[in-house]
């Protein structure tokens, strides 16, 4: 019994995988537009694609064409190649804009292009798109029932370039470029006020501040030392019990010894 089912079940794909081919050889588009949709509606997204790709041209215009443009983008989304389901849904957007599936369409772009978007520590440019994708179907659709997973996705594309720009930044303190370093977490600052990485931001700030004062040529050392100790209050008075209080105030008691000892020098240049 076991050997007849898997027989009948071989003839059957068979049978099936012949048709496929003798359908996607011919040149009958009605046949290979029939298949492709029974195809599609069985699941079987990925030969369903081979035959959309040869028939879509073909019903760009037509009243077919709405139904058959969805479901070949539809059918890249499914099987995971999102890079062309954005670009197929985009294309449907355009093409039909007042189509019943506008929003489906436009949502599922956007998704698309989300699920592109690279870990934080890699290039950002697909997380780039992703952003202003997503932005856009929040704008145009407010009243979506997509909307809270819409907005899920942004969050999330901040979170990343967040979390990138917060790195770069602490990098440059971790390999001595200090200059850099500092222009990074203003920037940083400017574009996150309210980060959830602020208090350690504030902190390798004050650390690239820090030594960048104490390494610095005599003519610019106590404006650097002044720059270093703004950068200490501020961290303290934003996080008064941050966990790096101790290391904060020993590198503040130490500008406080180089300022004297600057000063000093100074005076005693002065005498001479």
């Amino acid at each position: 019994m076991k050997y007849t089912y898997l027989a009948v079940l071989l003839v059957v794909l068979f049978t099936s995988c012949s048709e496929y081919q003798k359908v996607l050889k011919d040149s009958d588009v009605k046949k290979k537009y029939d298949m492709a949709e029974k195809l599609y509606n069985e699941g079987d997204y990925k030969r369903a694609i081979r035959l959309f790709e040869q028939i879509v041209p073909q019903y760009v215009g037509k009243p077919q064409g709405e139904r058959l443009i969805y479901f070949y983008a539809n059918s890249y989304y499914q099987t995971g190649d999102y890079y062309l389901a954005a670009y197929q849904f985009e294309r449907f957007s355009k093409s039909y804009p007042r189509s019943d599936k506008a929003e489906e369409a436009a949502f599922l772009g956007a998704k698309s292009q989300y699920l592109t978007s690279p870990r934080y520590s890699l290039d950002q440019t697909e997380t780039d798109k992703a952003i202003s994708k997503v932005q856009v179907f929040i704008n145009t659709h407010p009243e979506s029932e997509y909307m809270d997973e819409a907005n899920e996705m942004a969050a999330d594309l901040r979170a990343k370039k967040e979390k990138k720009a917060f790195e770069i930044a602490k990098q440059y303190n971790r390999i001595s470029d200090y200059h850099a370093s500092i222009k990074s977490f203003e920037l940083f600052f400017k574009e996150f006020p309210g980060s959830v990485y602020k208090e350690d931001a504030l902190y390798y700030d004050y650390l690239a501040k820090y030594n960048l004062a104490v390494n610095s040529i005599y003519s610019k050392r106590e404006e650097r030392i002044g720059q270093a100790k703004e950068a200490y209050t501020k961290l303290i008075s934003e996080f008064s019990d941050t966990e790096y209080k101790n290391k904060a105030e020993r590198m503040n008691a130490d500008l406080d010894t180089e300022l004297q000892e600057f000063k000093e020098l100074l005076e005693k240049y002065e005498i001479q």
